[in-house]
C-alpha cells in the first residue's frame, strides 16, 4: 500500500505504492502457535458475552490455531442499484487439534446460513451439518459451534451464505461513484481490504498467518465487467439475464490481498518480455490518461523480473484507477487498485513532480508483488518489511528504469521526512507491537515506510549492493509463499561465504569459524542481527558528535531529541539505554578515499594518519543519522562552502543543510550559524542543494507569518527575494529543462507569487485571464498551473471561475492544482464553502477532504476555522473515517501542527482530553502535542536570533 502521507492530494509534500497454481502444504503447521482451546470448559466465566447472550467460546483478539483455512470458493453478487450484496463461500480447512468451535473474523455481515461437510459427507454427497453461529462484534469475530468435536488432522468444507450493505466508506467491499462528460453520475463496486478490512467483505481468518488459495465468481449485469486476482477463466449466463464470471484460482496468499472490482471501465493492454498481460484500466472518459501507467508498468515489471530472479507467478496484472480511495495504491495481487491521482497521467496538466509520484507508486505497487505477496510479515508489528522494502525498491528500480526523473537525489528527502518525527520521543520503533485494528492502522506511518526504507539503504550501503541484493532474493526465494519476520531477514542477509570473497575495507559473510549471522567487516566480525535489532527495536535516530583534537577524532553517540535540550531535565532520562550498531562513513580534506568505521559503543576515538582541515560524516547521507561537529568543525565546514563547495559531494552539501537546522531544533547549533551556512547557495550548481536550503528559508516565513510577526516576515521576504533573485529571474513560464530544473521553476515561482513579487504575479496574472478567455482551453504550462491558478484565485470572479472548471475537469492532477488554488484564498466565507464541498462529498471528493484542512490550515486565514471546524464536527467525521485511519490521522495533525503559541497547546490539549475521556487515544495525539511543544520552543529560542541575522543580512 502506498500512503498518501507522502504526498498530499493538493500537491502538497509533506515533511507521513504463468498459470493458476496451488502449491503443497509444506510444514505448514510451523509457523502456528498451539492454542488453548480448552481454558473455555474449565474457565466459562473469563468469556465475553455474544449478541445473543451465550457465552463466546474465545477472549483474544488473535484468532486461534488449531483449525487453519486451505482454500476458499467465494460467490459474490454486487447489486449496484440498491448497493447491497448476497454472497456465499466455501471454507476447506484443516483441523490441527480436536474442537467444538470455529473462530473467524466478521464485521458488518448478515450470516444467513452456516453448514459443515466432513471429508466424508462431501466424498457421499450427504448434506452439511447446520452451524450454530454466535457473534462477537467487539472483537469481529464469529463462532461456528459444531454439534461433534472435530477431530484433529481432517479437513472440513464450511459453508456460509451471507449478505451486507455496500460499504459507504473506503474500507471493505464499498461504493464509487464518477460523473461521465455528460453528466451522469455511475457507481462501481471496489474492495480495499488492507489492514483488516476483508472480514467486512465476507467471514475469514483475517490475519496474514492464514495463507489460502481463492476460488471467486462473481455475478453482474451485462454493461459492467468483473475483475479480480486472477484472469476470467469463464463467463457464463443465469437467470434474469445477468452474467457470472468464474476466475482462476489464486496462488496461496493472505485474505487482505483479495480483490474483486464491478464497473464499466476501459482498458489499455501491453504484454511484458515473461508474457505477463498488464492492463491500466480507468473510467471511460479518462482512458486517454492510462498510456504512461501502461509504458511504466511494462517497464518495472521486466526490471522486478530480473533484477529478484523470480518471475511474477500470475498470468495477468491490472491497475485500475479508482475514483474514490483513502491512500495512495493497494498492492492487491494481480489487481493493484490506485487513487486516479496515483495512475492516471495528463500530459496537458500533470507536472513533471505527477510523473515522478505515478513513477514511484508503481514501482512501490509492484514491489510489493514480492516484498509484501509473495512473501508476507507473519504480524502487523513488522509491516515495515512489505512498507519499508517497497520504498527502498522505489529507489533502485526506478533509477534502472527512468534514470531521466533522477529518483536517487529526492530518496534523501524521504529520510529526511521521517526524521522530524523519529527524532521525538513520541515516535516509535519500527517494529512494534499492534493488536487492535486501530493500533494496526497507526501502523502504516512514515516510520514503517521511511525510516524502513532509509535503514534498509544504509545496510545495502554497509554491505554492498551485490551483497544485499543476493541476500534479499535468498529471503525471497526461502520464504515464497509463507511468511517471515525480522530475523528471517537478517538471517538471510548474513548467508556465508568465501574467507577468499573479503577484501581490505569491504567485509565478507560469515565463514565457518563464525556464527551464521556474523559477516566480518573492516576485520572485526560484526552480527547483522545484533546491529539491526539497534534499528528496528527502539524507536529515534541517533546523533553523532564529532571532536576534532589535531589528528584524533573524538566520537561520541547520543539519541538525538528534537525539541529537547541538553540542559532540560528530561534530557538526562530519555537518553537512557539508548545504543545504536552505527556504520560510520567519513571524508577529510586530505583524502579522495571514502572512510568507514564501525561505532557499536558511546564514545570511540579515531586516529587520522595526517592532520586533515575538515573531516565530513556520513558521505552521501546514506546513513540514518545526524551529526553534530564540536568545537571548530562546523566553522571549518562554513568556511569550505564559502570557499570551494564543490570538494563536498553535493549530496554531502545537502546533508550539511538539512543536519545544521535540525540541530538548531535541538538546542546544538545556532541559528545564526546554520543561515550563515546557506550564504554559499548563490555559487551553488546543485538544485536539489538549493531546494534543500530554499525549504528552511520557505519553512521560516511560513511560521512567522502564521503568527503575524510583521517585521520579521518583511525583511525575510525581502531577503528571499533579494538573495534568489539572480535564479528567480532566469526560471521561464515553460516545461523545459531536466526533472529537477523543472521542479525548481516549480518551487522558485511559486514562492516569488507567494510573496507577491511583482513580475511574477504579473505573469500569472496574465496567463490566467488567457486561460479565463479561452473557455479553459489553453494549454498553460504544466509546471506552473498551479501558480497560475493560485494567483487567478485571489480575485473573487476568478475563484468562482476556478471552482465551476474543478467541477468540469477530467483530470485528477489538475483538480488537485485548483483545489489548492481555491484553498489560497484570504476569503474565510470562501474557505469554508470549500470545507462544507469536501464533507458533502459530491463537488469535492470525501477522499480531498484530509488534504484540504490540511491546506486551508497552511493559509493564514484559515488556520483557526479548519482547527475550529475539527473540533465542531469531529463525530461527523469519524462517521466518513474510521479511527486511526490515515484520514483521520491527517486531519488531526494537518490542522494543528503548525501550532506555535502556549493557547494554541492547551486548546489542542483540552480537546484531546475530552477525546480520551469518551475512550479515544491515538498515538496522533501525542505526536502533536509534542511537535507543538517544540515549534513554541523554536520560536521562543530563535526569534530574536532570525530578526537580528536578517538585519545584518539585508
Amino acid at each position: 500500500m502506498v500512503n498518501s502521507c507522502r504526498k498530499l492530494n493538493c500537491n502538497i509534500y509533506i515533511g507521513f505504492y504463468c498459470s493458476a497454481i496451488i502449491l503443497p502444504l509444506i510444514c505448514i503447521c510451523s509457523q502456528f502457535s498451539q492454542p488453548t482451546i480448552d481454558q473455555f470448559t474449565k474457565d466459562p466465566g473469563a468469556f465475553p458475552v455474544a449478541t445473543n447472550g451465550e457465552l463466546f467460546p474465545w477472549r483474544e483478539l488473535r484468532l486461534p490455531t488449531v483449525v487453519i483455512p486451505l482454500h476458499y470458493d467465494l460467490f459474490i453478487h454486487p447489486n449496484l442499484t440498491s448497493l447491497d450484496f448476497v454472497a456465499s463461500e466455501k471454507i476447506e480447512v484443516l483441523v490441527r487439534d480436536a474442537t467444538q468451535f470455529i473462530i473467524l473474523h466478521s464485521n458488518g455481515l448478515e450470516i444467513m446460513n452456516a453448514t459443515l461437510q466432513s471429508e466424508e459427507d462431501l466424498r457421499y454427497r450427504k448434506p452439511g451439518k447446520k452451524l450454530t453461529v454466535l457473534s462477537y462484534p467487539a472483537h469481529q469475530q464469529i463462532a461456528l459451534l459444531v454439534p461433534e468435536k472435530l477431530r484433529a488432522d481432517l479437513r472440513y468444507s464450511v459453508a456460509i451464505d451471507f449478505q451486507a450493505k455496500l460499504a459507504d466508506g473506503f474500507e471493505g467491499f464499498y461504493k464509487s461513484t464518477y460523473r461521465t462528460l455528460g453528466g451522469e453520475t455511475r457507481t462501481i463496486a471496489v474492495t480495499d481490504f488492507e489492514p483488516t478490512e476483508a472480514r467486512m467483505a465476507f467471514p475469514c481468518f483475517d490475519e496474514p498467518l492464514f495463507k489460502a488459495n481463492f476460488s471467486i465468481k462473481i455475478r453482474r449485469e451485462s454493461r459492467h465487467i468483473a475483475l479480480s486476482n486472477m484472469p476470467k477463466i469463464k463467463t457464463v449466463e443465469v437467470d434474469g439475464g445477468l452474467l457470472e464470471d468464474h476466475f482462476g484460482t489464486t496462488v496461496k496468499m493472505s485474505t487482505y490481498l483479495v480483490a474483486y472490482i464491478v464497473c464499466d471501465f476501459n482498458s489499455v493492454s501491453g504484454t511484458a518480455s515473461s508474457g505477463v498481460k498488464v492492463s491500466v484500466y480507468a473510467s471511460p472518459d479518462k482512458w486517454s490518461q492510462t498510456h504512461y501507467a501502461l509504458e511504466a508498468s511494462l517497464k518495472l515489471l521486466d526490471f522486478y523480473e530480473k533484477y529478484f530472479d523470480i518471475q511474477y507467478p500470475l498470468p495477468k496484472l491490472d491497475l485500475v484507477a479508482i475514483p474514490d480511495f483513502a491512500s495512495g495504491a493497494m498492492e492487491n495481487w494481480g489487481l493493484i487498485t490506485y487513487r486516479e491521482t496515483s495512475l492516471l497521467f495528463d500530459p496537458k496538466t500533470s507536472s513533471t513532480s505527477d510523473k515522478l509520484w505515478i513513477t514511484e507508486v508503481i514501482a512501490h505497487e509492484l514491489a510489493h508483488q514480492w516484498f509484501g505477496n509473495l512473501v508476507t510479515m507473519e504480524w502487523w508489528n513488522d509491516i515495515w518489511l512489505n512498507e519499508g522494502f517497497a520504498t527502498y525498491m522505489e529507489l533502485i528500480s526506478v533509477n534502472a528504469t527512468y534514470p531521466e526523473l533522477q529518483f536517487d537525489d529526492d530518496f534523501m528527502n524521504t529520510c529526511f521526512e521521517v526524521i522530524k518525527k523519529d527524532s521525538l520521543n513520541s515516535s516509535h520503533p519500527i517494529s512494534n507491537q499492534a493488536e487492535t485494528p486501530t493500533q494496526i492502522q497507526e501502523m502504516f506511518d512514515a516510520v514503517s515506510y521511511k525510516k524502513g526504507a532509509c535503514i534498509l539503504n544504509m545496510l545495502k550501503d554497509f554491505l554492498s549492493e551485490g551483497k544485499f541484493k543476493t541476500g534479499i532474493i535468498h529471503y525471497l526465494k526461502k520464504f515464497s509463499y509463507r511468511n517471515a519476520k525480522n530475523d528471517d531477514l537478517w538471517n538471510s542477509l548474513s548467508n556465508s561465504c568465501l574467507e577468499s570473497d573479503f577484501t581490505s575495507g569491504g567485509f565478507c559473510y560469515s565463514d565457518s569459524k563464525t556464527t551464521s549471522n556474523t559477516l566480518t567487516f573492516l576485520g572485526e566480525n560484526v552480527e547483522i542481527k545484533e546491529m539491526m535489532t539497534t534499528w528496528t527495536l527502539q524507536k529515534g535516530i541517533p546523533l553523532v558528535v564529532v571532536k576534532q583534537e589535531g589528528r584524533s577524532l573524538r566520537l561520541r553517540q547520543e539519541r538525538f531529541l528534537n525539541g529537547v535540550f541538553r540542559e532540560d531535565p528530561e534530557w538526562g532520562p530519555l537518553q537512557e539505554r539508548y545504543l545504536w550498531h552505527i556504520p560510520l562513513t567519513y571524508a577529510t580534506s586530505s583524502s579522495n578515499e571514502i572512510h568507514k568505521h564501525f561505532l557499536k559503543s558511546k564514545t570511540d576515538t579515531l586516529d587520522l594518519p595526517e592532520t586533515t582541515s575538515w573531516v565530513k560524516f556520513n558521505v552521501d547521507s546514506n546513513g540514518y543519522y545526524i551529526v553534530h561537529y564540536e568545537g571548530h568543525g562546523w566553522d571549518q565546514l562554513i568556511t569550505l562552502l564559502n570557499q570551494n563547495h564543490t570538494l563536498l559531494r553535493p549530496k554531502d552539501r545537502i546533508g550539511l543543510i538539512h543536519d545544521a537546522f535540525q540541530l538548531v531544533s535541538a538546542g546544538r547549533l545556532t541559528l545564526d550559524k546554520a543561515l550563515d551556512l546557506t550564504r554559499y547557495l548563490q555559487r551553488e550548481t546543485s538544485i536539489p542543494a538549493l531546494l534543500k536550503g530554499l525549504e528552511y528559508l520557505e519553512l521560516f516565513y511560513h511560521t512567522i507569518d502564521r503568527r503575524n510577526i510583521s517585521d520579521i516576515t518583511e525583511n525575510l521576504k525581502h531577503y528571499i527575494l533579494q538573495y534568489f533573485k539572480p535564479v528567480i529571474d532566469m526560471q521561464s513560464w515553460s516545461d523545459e529543462g531536466s526533472v529537477w530544473d523543472r521542479m525548481l521553476r516549480s518551487v522558485l515561482l511559486k514562492l516569488a507569487c507567494y510573496l507577491n513579487h511583482t513580475p511574477c504575479i504579473q505573469k500569472a496574472t496574465e496567463l490566467f485571464s488567457q486561460w479565463v478567455e479561452s473557455s479553459g482551453k489553453l494549454n498553460i504550462s504544466t509546471d506552473v498551473l498551479k501558480i497560475v491558478y493560485s494567483v487567478g484565485a485571489q480575485t473573487t470572479a476568478g475563484w468562482n471561475y476556478l471552482l465551476e472548471q474543478y467541477g468540469l475537469s477530467l483530470s485528477a492532477a489538475e483538480k488537485n492544482k485548483i483545489l489548492y488554488a481555491l484553498s489560497t484564498s484570504k476569503h474565510q466565507e470562501k474557505l469554508m464553502k470549500l470545507i462544507e464541498l469536501g464533507m458533502e462529498g459530491k463537488i469535492i471528493k470525501t477522499q480531498d477532504l484530509a488534504a484540504l484542512l490540511h491546506a486551508i490550515a497552511r493559509n493564514p486565514k484559515g488556520q483557526q476555522l479548519a482547527w475550529n471546524f475539527v473540533k465542531e464536527n469531529w463525530t461527523h467525521l469519524l462517521k466518513k473515517f474510521d479511527l486511526g485511519s490515515f484520514a483521520l490521522r491527517m486531519i488531526i495533525s494537518g490542522t494543528t501542527s503548525h501550532f506555535s503559541s502556549k493557547d494554541e497547546l492547551q486548546e489542542v490539549k483540552l480537546f484531546f482530553e475530552s477525546l480520551k475521556d469518551q475512550g479515544i487515544d491515538l498515538e496522533i495525539f501525542q505526536i502533536v502535542l509534542e511537535t507543538i511543544s517544540k515549534n513554541i520552543r523554536w520560536l521562543e529560542k530563535n526569534l530574536s536570533t532570525l530578526r537580528n541575522w536578517l538585519l545584518i543580512s539585508i
